[in-house]
């Protein structure tokens, strides 16, 4: 049983050691430019250097800011709106259109507009990443009211519940596992459309800069060593709210 147990807490880190294997290989072989691909190692240093002595931290938290406040407004405007729009069905087909045709189109496309409205600035990258990470939640919380249990909702009507304590404490409940995914989606759409934002819209700090400024001066192992730990806050992120869904949304499918 404890080696069951323990195959299970390990198992997450097998493909993290079977790619850091084969990039260590590939790297050692020299089967790509030493120039162009790193070792493990080197990027390990660069990592460690950047925390140490450099700005990688600060470009980490700046980055994690920028992502976090994109994340509030699109969940601060959106899982309302998405409450409203799902409770008629009506109403969400009458803006479909609207809804799935942003959806659909890259948020990167809508970089010239936000600049035309906002200019460059901080304000610029944090509205394209509230922007494209909003249509997500929106999106995930009217399909999850509009698949709501009927059952539920009527019985708490019949139970003399007003219409405005049935949307609040029956079906946000029940589209919260749907609006839960959606938050998840949109945190880490948020990140990359923040990222890219660094890299093109005038950017100073952040890990979307760091990467763009070592790819230009040729540093690798710097270049490497932001692009991990861009991969690496992304996939905490998410892996924070599996945890908080598993949590707090327990009765999801039941």
């Amino acid at each position: 049983m404890r080696s069951q147990g323990l195959l299970r807490t390990l198992s997450p880190a097998f493909g993290a050691i079977v790619f850091i294997f084969i990039w260590w290989l590939v790297a050692q072989l020299k089967l790509i430019d030493p120039v162009l691909l790193p070792s493990p190692q080197d990027s390990a240093q660069a990592i460690w250097v950047g925390f140490a002595k450099g700005n990688l931290m600060l470009d980490l938290k700046v980055t994690i800011v920028r992502t976090l406040l994109a994340f509030l407004i699109a969940v601060c405007v959106c899982v309302p709106l998405g409450l409203v729009l799902g409770s008629s069905v009506q109403l969400y087909r009458s803006f479909e259109f609207v809804i799935d045709f942003f959806r659909s189109t890259p948020a990167s496309a809508l970089f010239p507009l936000f600049l035309v409205i906002l200019g460059v600035g901080e304000s610029t990258k944090i509205a394209v990443a509230a922007f494209g990470a909003g249509l997500l939640i929106l999106f995930n919380t009217a399909y999850g009211v509009m698949n709501a249990r009927k059952v539920r909702q009527a019985a708490a009507t019949v139970m003399g519940a007003s219409r405005t304590r049935v949307l609040v404490g029956v079906t946000l409940l029940e589209s919260l596992p749907q609006t839960f995914v959606g938050m998840r989606s949109g945190v880490s759409f948020a990140l990359v459309i923040v990222i890219v934002a660094e890299m093109f819209i005038g950017s100073t700090d952040g890990l979307g800069q760091r990467v763009i400024n070592a790819q230009m001066i040729f540093n690798m192992p710097e270049m490497y060593a932001a692009i991990f730990t861009a991969g690496v806050l992304g996939y905490s992120m998410n892996l924070f709210f599996i945890l908080v869904e598993r949590h707090f949304v327990h009765w999801g499918g039941k």
